[in-house]
């Protein structure tokens, strides 16, 4: 935009300019000379900085807003809630500081806006910290490789697309597809295994009833308790929307450079673009590709490359990361999908097809990947997820080749027999996290072929039966498996004694 003509002003615009370039100076304060949808154009306060913290005065007291555009005569300042109380002729002073919000302990256990307000009902929240938030991300001297498992509980994602404490794991599909739910499942395993690992949900334009229904479940399950949400509803403005994901990584940012470990879960990062898109354009910057402007690549990598695991020097602490976005018509192509997707360490795709065929979480095993790999993965679920991805990729082209044909050799007729053993095993309920030795146990039942003459049908049947009795009978051994060293010898005759002598009662 073009220098601001101060003489197409109205009057009284002119005065207050005027008034203020004779007592004060424009360096370090200045004059909102419109106002609308969320933006303040001010004139004057050539000291500003990008994303430093204004405070425009009003009849109801001085409203915040936050520097988003520096042009060389007009800043364009966004809003943080208040619009409505602010006119042209406002006057806008510097804060001399940037966004901060409050981080800490006593943050755990409650609902709060981007801007650390309560809004559970709770009394106000008093830290003793403050965290920025827009901060550089740790440098690559830093950092340590990903190397200690961050369980899921979800037997599919453990087994083949493990997680590791500092990686960032997009959860990609179509909506009403199960993404919030595996986030929601991967926070309940942390309070169910006693990691001590915090959760930081970041619920971007969700409805508030169903973060209400959120909150309910997380208290049934015990885990609010060490447990942050940040929300935002569709009818919060596009401010708040955009400075909910960094407002929300900072406080988990606390955690880790205490050196302690955070989990962070973006939901979702589609409705983050879209809300910067909003703002963009009222900020007058040019749209690029599907309206977005060119920054767009840079809103989530400047967010996402701050999670990380942490070197020794720095205290060994982890920040991961479970982005969630959604496509559609399941189209990974789009914009912001391959931004993201570039950006983290792989991702979990969630096929529309596959969920209603009743195969939950319904994890497609060709399109998801996890670049960490058997790094960050327990030696026992190591030890029987090996071939479990490739296994199942290859039974869902044969089956798909298979229908052609009635007439199969006997080694794709069992290949096909034992994909379709693993896909009834990998269904797994939602709430229903497993443990390391639980999902072992299962694995190894159906890859071991000790479930090869149990029907399909009859196989979940037989896995929890199997889980009941090894621990009514053998608790100690699997209490040792547990801890996810490679099982030995004398576990594995334990386990494949017990899973014969079940399958027997199973078949057909």
């Amino acid at each position: 935009m073009s220098k601001i003509d101060v003489t197409e002003l109205s009057k009284s615009l002119r005065d207050a300019i005027a008034k203020l370039e004779s007592s004060e100076g424009l360096e370090d304060v200045g004059v909102v000379v419109r106002v609308g949808d969320g933006v303040a154009w001010v004139h004057g306060l050539g000291n500003a900085g990008y994303s430093e913290v204004l405070e425009i005065e009003s009849p109801d007291g001085p409203v915040e807003a936050f520097a988003l555009n520096l042009m060389e005569d007009e800043i364009g300042a966004v809003i943080l809630g208040g619009e409505t109380k602010v006119g042209a002729g406002a006057k806008v002073t510097r804060k001399g500081e940037v966004l901060t919000v409050p981080v800490g302990e006593e943050l755990l256990g409650r609902v709060v806006d981007p801007l650390g307000r309560p809004l559970d009902g709770g009394p106000a929240i008093k830290t003793k910290h403050q965290g920025l938030i827009e901060r550089p991300a740790i440098g690559v001297m830093g950092r340590k490789s990903v190397h200690e498992p961050l369980m899921t509980g979800i037997m599919a994602i453990d087994a083949m697309f493990p997680i590791g404490r500092g990686q960032r794991e997009l959860i990609i599909g179509d909506r009403q597809t199960g993404k919030t739910a595996i986030a929601i499942d991967t926070m309940i395993n942390q309070a169910k295994q006693k990691t001590g690992v915090v959760n930081v949900y970041v619920a971007i334009g969700q409805k508030l009833s169903k973060i209400t229904r959120l909150v309910e479940r997380l208290k049934e399950e015990g885990v609010m308790d060490q447990t942050i949400i940040v929300a935002t509803s569709p009818s919060d403005a596009a401010s708040l929307l955009y400075l909910a994901p960094y407002a929300g990584t900072a406080m988990g940012e606390y955690f880790r450079d205490k050196g302690e470990h955070a989990l962070m879960i973006y939901d979702d990062l589609t409705k983050h673009a879209v809300a910067y898109r909003q703002m963009s354009l009222l900020l007058r910057r040019p749209p690029g590709r599907e309206a977005y402007p060119g920054d767009v690549f840079y809103l989530h990598s400047r967010l996402l490359e701050r999670s990380a695991k942490l070197s020794d020097a720095l205290g060994a602490g982890s920040l991961t990361a479970l982005p969630i976005i959604e496509t559609q018509a399941g189209d990974i192509s789009a914009y912001i999908p391959t931004n993201v997707i570039s950006i983290t360490d792989g991702q979990i795709f969630l096929e529309t097809d596959l969920f209603y065929q009743g195969i939950r979480p319904a994890i497609s095993a060709g399109l998801s990947v996890s670049r960490v790999g058997g790094a960050a993965q327990t030696k026992a679920v190591k030890s029987v997820g090996g071939n479990l991805k490739l296994g199942l990729s290859q039974f869902r082209e044969l089956a798909a080749f298979a229908q052609f044909g009635s007439d199969l050799d006997a080694s794709t007729k069992a290949q096909i027999d034992r994909g379709q053993r693993l896909t009834e095993l990998l269904k797994q309920p939602q709430y229903q996290p497993m443990s390391i030795w639980e999902q072992f146990v299962s694995i190894h039942a159906v890859t071991s072929g000790a479930f090869d003459d149990v029907p399909v049908e009859n196989i979940k049947d037989a896995q929890a039966a199997v889980l009941t009795r090894l621990w009514k009978d053998h608790k100690d051994a699997m209490r040792e498996l547990n801890k996810g060293d490679k099982p030995t010898e004398e576990h594995l005759k334990v386990i494949d004694d017990v899973t014969k002598k079940v399958a027997k009662g199973f078949e057909g």
